[in-house]
């Protein structure tokens, strides 16, 4: 079976909760056990938080929260039109973070790595980041 949503926000951080609930609502559709959807949950939020932070520094924008399912495998692409990342392996290491004087932990790729089966960055500056995540459901 193939389903497909895409929403898009405004880079608002008050955007992220929904984000989270979309993206769980979202996978609900092929029954996942608590802890499949706790590290769906977490990885789109911190891919969306990049976005808004890092993408678009406090200036406006979109953020765009595509969703896809074949058969038990879900896809998550977060894309945003900021500023991009200059150097993507750099900003994927652990404890990395452009933003230290935001209190930051530079976790975030390093989280949605972890909770989730495949993660794939691609950035070009000053037109923004792509974010693509997949989970594959057994529950």
């Amino acid at each position: 079976m193939q389903n497909k949503v895409k929403v898009i926000f405004d880079a608002k951080s008050q955007n992220e909760g929904f984000a989270r609930v979309t993206a769980a609502a979202f996978a609900t559709q092929l029954d996942p056990t608590l802890e499949e959807l706790a590290d769906i949950k977490t990885a789109v939020s911190e891919a969306v938080t990049n976005a808004i932070i890092h993408g678009y520094e406090g200036r406006e924008g979109k953020v765009c929260l595509e969703m896809e399912r074949r058969d038990n495998l879900l896809t998550f692409i977060i894309r945003d039109k900021g500023k991009g990342i200059r150097d993507v392996a750099k900003a994927m290491r652990p404890l990395y973070t452009s933003k230290p004087h935001l209190e930051r932990s530079g976790m975030g790729f390093t989280v949605m790595e972890n909770f989730m089966d495949s993660l794939s960055v691609s950035s070009r500056i000053d037109m923004g980041t792509r974010v693509v995540m997949t989970k594959q459901i057994h529950g």
